[in-house]
């Protein structure tokens, strides 16, 4: 062969593959494949965003569930109790009776969490602790008044 120009259909160069280069989109579908994966991943060992579930009056206080236990920070001020946790729920208030006396509770949404408010027209003192029970944490806040 003297040069590149056809003879009889042989050359030597060789011609253009005709068949598309497939290598990148090979590697694209398996980083994209990849990118998937672990995403389905992560979605499964996300735990649950943590939840006020109910609140449940008790004659000398109230009983506060959450789906799994809650940093808490809690405060008597000024004779009202206040639990601030670091939950989602919805806001809250109601009332109940501590020795014939009217008090109100309010939970409300902050900028660090809940904020459970207990407030009666005497000074209260309170204690609270919390346990583990049938999968869900209830902390439950006893009252006293001053």
């Amino acid at each position: 062969m003297h040069g590149s120009e056809h003879k009889d259909g042989m050359h030597s160069t060789p011609e253009e593959d005709p068949r598309p280069k497939l290598w990148r989109r090979f590697l694209g579908s398996i980083a994209i494949f990849g990118v998937m994966v672990g995403l389905m991943i992560g979605r499964l060992t996300t735990p649950d965003p943590l939840e006020l579930q109910t609140i449940e009056v008790l004659p000398a206080g109230v009983a506060v569930w959450f789906n799994r236990e809650p940093q808490l920070h809690g405060e008597m001020i000024e004779g009202t109790v206040a639990l601030l946790f670091n939950a989602q729920g919805a806001a809250q208030r109601g009332t109940f009776k501590l020795n014939g006396r009217d008090v109100r509770w309010r939970v409300q949404k902050s900028d660090k969490g809940l904020l459970l408010t207990l407030l009666a027209t005497r000074p209260l003192r309170g204690d609270w602790h919390g346990a583990a029970q049938n999968g869900r944490w209830r902390l439950e806040v006893s009252l006293r008044e001053e």
